[in-house]
């Protein structure tokens, strides 16, 4: 399945306004042949956007999500976005995905939290594993810290993930997330990995770009620079069954080893 990762910022601040750049970039992407498009983390929004978070935090089925539906459907490609949710008085940095029917497939909330921003505006999800089939493949969502822990990661290889989403807002100065770490999740889980980054000075922060998907051979089939951007890959299914075949991590593992993990 070719794979859009748009890596831009957008503007923060502005819903309407990122909307019309989601919809130029799937209109984009459907016409290189895409099936899917992904954001970055909370794109739909802005990221540092203070307390802006929850005036324009919407809920899963909100406005936003039936603008998005309609930008999908209109494309004919699935899209997965990144945004604040709503659930009552309670903030989620989440990621949906959207069918290319316009339906709502999955919608995940970040389950790792980082540093003092994210923990003053979210509340932690409480779901590790979040999955929809489409195109054939069966995807996973995840959130930018999230893929820095390895147990988050292998809990999607073992529940069959193939593609796993990563919308992201990776700063400086930690570039090697996207250069090595993903890469090498990629490897050792046997999946894709497509991980979309914001760019640029935002608030507080400076976005690194550097998005990728990752395959299970531990190489980025795309890969992006430091400015705005759509980039494309493919998430090839035979490849990825030799790959696992090549290189059964999975099947060797040795679980009654690791019950010290889970303390």
């Amino acid at each position: 399945m070719r794979t859009a990762l748009l890596q831009s910022s957008g503007h923060p601040g502005s819903t309407a306004a990122n909307l019309k750049v989601l919809d130029a970039a799937a209109g984009r992407a459907a016409a290189a042949g895409a099936g899917i498009l992904v954001t970055s983390e909370m794109f739909l929004t802005g990221y540092a956007i203070g307390d802006d978070v929850a005036r324009l935090a919407e809920p899963a089925d909100g406005d936003a999500a039936d603008a998005v539906a309609e930008v999908a459907h209109r494309h004919g490609l699935a899209v997965a976005y990144g945004y604040p949710e709503r659930d009552g008085e309670t903030v989620f940095n989440a990621v949906q995905l959207i069918s290319a029917d316009g339906s709502r497939l999955a919608n995940y909330r970040k389950t790792h939290l980082f540093g003092c921003f994210e923990r003053e505006q979210f509340t932690p999800g409480e779901q590790p594993v979040v999955q929809a089939e489409v195109n054939g493949l069966r995807v996973g969502l995840m959130i930018c810290y999230d893929v820095e822990f390895p147990e988050n990661v292998r809990s999607h290889a073992l529940a069959g993930t193939d593609l796993l989403l990563v919308p992201t807002a990776q700063m400086h100065p930690f570039q090697f997330v996207a250069e090595s770490v993903v890469p090498v999740r990629a490897f050792e889980n046997q999946m894709y990995v497509a991980y979309v980054n914001r760019v640029g000075a935002e608030g507080e922060f400076e976005f690194v770009g550097l998005s990728t998907l990752a395959g299970p051979d531990g190489v980025a089939r795309a890969r992006a620079g430091r400015g705005e951007e759509l980039v494309f890959a493919d998430a090839d299914p035979d490849f990825l069954a030799a790959s696992r075949a090549a290189n059964p991590y999975l099947s060797d593992r040795r679980p009654g080893l690791y019950g010290s993990l889970a303390s």
